[in-house]
């Protein structure tokens, strides 16, 4: 392994849920250069672009789907009813979005 290899910053994938990322490449849009990025991000061969067009392309598509995916729905339930059936005990419990019971 030579020094450079040593000393280099290490080698990540841009990940745009990482909100370290995001700040990184804020600060490159901010300050014009990546010296205070403390890693090196790299770009896929298979990609076409450079390194400022693919993280643009990635940050688009994470707020894109962020915004218009469709929220799944938090479903808290109570319980409303206990009662026996033939030596069973049976719970029922009420949906409090909607108030059926399950």
């Amino acid at each position: 392994m030579s020094k450079l290899e040593y000393l280099a910053r290490p080698l990540v994938a841009f990940d745009p849920a990482n909100k370290q990322h995001r700040k990184w490449y804020y600060d490159f849009l901010e300050y014009g250069g990546w010296g205070k990025c403390p890693v090196r991000f790299i770009v896929p061969e298979n990609s076409g672009l450079d390194l400022t067009i693919m993280i643009r392309n990635c940050l688009i598509e994470y707020y894109v789907f962020r915004e218009f995916e469709p929220k799944t729905k938090k479903v808290d339930k109570k319980v409303k009813k206990t009662y026996t059936r033939k030596n069973k005990v049976v719970t029922r419990l009420l949906d409090e979005h909607d108030g059926t019971f399950n």
